[in-house]
């Protein structure tokens, strides 16, 4: 989840709808489009409420003694991730095993909401309403649960050699508190200026030509594409929205789930 315009937040209930209504526990290609589409009846628009029921149960919603919302471990939510992270490891083990990896040093990228940090507590909290107030609010006094295993996996890479880069839609305000949640969480690869790459609209970087009017894919893949002239070859690039993975500069795009928020 990044920090986009209040026009892309209103996409974020209305994928969710798309989501369930074409039987998917994650988006499709064709959600990216729904709402464009005007139902011609309300039999085509699935009960709100019963999207939320949905979701909730897929992500096997647990309530702690507060009234505190948290995914579980066990739910199916959890279970498509573990499933993600079984392939992605076995391909950085062929990066690994390859001590001749042409194109650079090895590395990976990871987007942060619903990639590497969990908003589910959050979007309970919210009623599934983002705002960015709210946002603030809660990641200043609140660290994010990491998706499940994702610590793991990250630790791993970073323990074969593999360079670890952040980059998220956040915006540069953010950066202590994303910082201190990761390594809270139990990310080891520190999230220094060098590898943690945030939205900057009051002084954007030099080599993004498109300045503070990027769109998420331009800004997401111009960034790679800097990482890259370092002279490091993303081998995986992690996230949980199309336009994280979209725009090219990585060998292999894994496509986290979320069915909470759509963000073009």
């Amino acid at each position: 989840m990044s920090s986009p315009s209040p026009k892309s937040k209103r996409l974020r209930v209305a994928a969710a709808v798309a989501a369930v209504a074409a039987g998917a526990g994650l988006y499709t290609a064709g959600a990216a489009t729904a709402e464009h589409s005007v139902p011609r009846s309300d039999k085509e628009i699935p009960n709100l409420t019963q999207v939320q029921d949905k979701i909730k149960a897929y992500y096997g919603d647990t309530v702690d003694a507060s009234g505190q919302h948290y995914a579980s471990a066990d739910g199916n939510y959890a279970k498509q991730v573990a499933g993600i992270e079984k392939k992605a490891k076995a391909q950085l083990e062929k990066v690994v095993k390859n001590k001749n990896h042409k194109g650079g040093k090895p590395a990976i990228v990871l987007d942060l909401d619903d990639t590497t940090l969990l908003t589910y507590n959050y979007e309970l909290q919210q009623g599934f309403h983002f705002t960015p107030e709210s946002q603030d609010a809660y990641l200043k006094s609140t660290d994010m649960a990491p998706v499940f295993g994702m610590p793991t996996l990250v630790n791993w890479a970073q323990s074969k050699g593999i360079e670890v880069f952040y980059v998220t839609g956040r915006g540069e305000h953010q950066r202590e508190w994303s910082a201190r949640n990761l390594k809270n969480v139990g990310y080891k690869p520190v999230a220094d200026t060098t590898h943690f790459f945030l939205k900057n609209k009051e002084n954007p970087p030099a080599y993004l030509p498109c300045g503070a009017k990027c769109t998420t894919v331009e800004y997401k893949a111009g960034t790679r594409k800097y990482i890259e002239s370092k002279g490091f070859d993303i081998v995986a690039n992690f996230g949980d929205q199309y336009s994280d993975l979209e725009g090219g500069h990585a060998d292999r795009t894994y496509k986290m789930p979320n069915p909470m928020y759509y963000l073009p």
